[in-house]
């Protein structure tokens, strides 16, 4: 029959467990978040730039790509990409096939700070994401996790 009362919906197992998933999501982010920028000085998002980017080594990253990957908008990674380039994280240049792109790279000081909040993130992980859960959980569960992940950014539209 499905659900008939708010109670009911307030109770419904999928809708607690979603709830649940993103209440840790939430606290973690959050925790998580703090010591990067307590420790760094870099606030969550900008390590997962400096994450993406460093991928791309010295070919760097478009404006477009960063903004796909991250889920802003165009605006909002041109937003966040001048505060890391004022903070001196990364440098944007000339995409040497289409002069109308801008392709973002990781500076040394990047490179640095990318190490440094890595070795920290990687030891809060452990303490806060892994450690409660069972040891013979944690390979299954961080499998769910990108299965997951990908539905989510399958479902997604592309950004244009």
């Amino acid at each position: 029959m499905g659900i008939t009362t708010a109670k009911e919906a307030a109770y419904d197992p999928r809708v607690v467990a979603f709830g649940r998933m993103m209440g840790a999501a939430n606290r973690l982010e959050y925790l998580l978040g703090r010591a990067l920028e307590t420790e760094c000085g870099i606030t969550h998002l900008m390590f997962e730039v400096l994450l993406i980017v460093g991928r791309k080594g010295e070919a760097g990253m478009s404006m477009h790509a960063i903004a796909q990957e991250q889920v802003l908008t165009t605006g909002g990674a041109t937003r966040l990409v001048d505060r890391m380039t004022t903070l001196g994280l990364v440098v944007r240049a000339s995409d040497p096939d289409d002069r109308r792109v801008q392709l973002v790279r990781l500076t040394s000081e990047g490179e640095k700070t990318t190490v440094r909040a890595a070795r920290i993130h990687v030891e809060n992980i452990q303490r806060l994401f892994l450690d409660p859960l069972p040891a013979d959980h944690r390979e299954q569960f961080t499998q769910d996790l990108r299965t997951l992940s990908h539905f989510a950014r399958d479902a997604l539209p592309r950004l244009r």
